[in-house]
């Protein structure tokens, strides 16, 4: 968020835009007490909540739908071998990558765009 006193009508208000619409956070932000860790484990588990329902309602929209976008959407996971050090340089990448489409100036091309949804996780985890 930034201030955007332009959008005040006189000096007690304060208005604020979004400047990305990313969220991110990490669960240690909040170990320093019990009670804030539970409100972040919370949100993480809404949060994931949120994304596979975005995904169900995709396959689970009409053929129609699903044909429009065409070779568009896809689905990808692969199962890697990396040090903590190496998930981190790539969620840094995957990051920078999604910023990057995210933040890019809109092309005035008389295409219509379409809000996309995109996540994706790198967890420590068993095949």
């Amino acid at each position: 968020m930034e201030e955007a006193p332009e959008l005040a009508r006189d000096r007690r208000e304060r208005w604020w835009r979004l400047v990305t619409r990313a969220v991110r956070w990490s669960n240690t932000d909040f170990d320093a007490h019990p009670a804030t860790r539970a409100v972040a484990d919370a949100a993480t588990s809404l949060h994931l909540d949120r994304h596979v329902s975005l995904a169900r309602a995709w396959h689970a929209a009409d053929e129609s739908a699903q044909l429009a976008w065409g070779e568009g959407p896809f689905s990808t996971d692969r199962w890697l071998h990396l040090t903590p050090e190496e998930l981190a340089e790539l969620g840094r990448e995957v990051i920078d990558l999604l910023a990057r489409w995210g933040d890019r100036e809109i092309p005035d091309d008389g295409r219509r765009r379409e809000p996309v949804f995109l996540f994706a996780y790198g967890i420590p985890a068993q095949p």
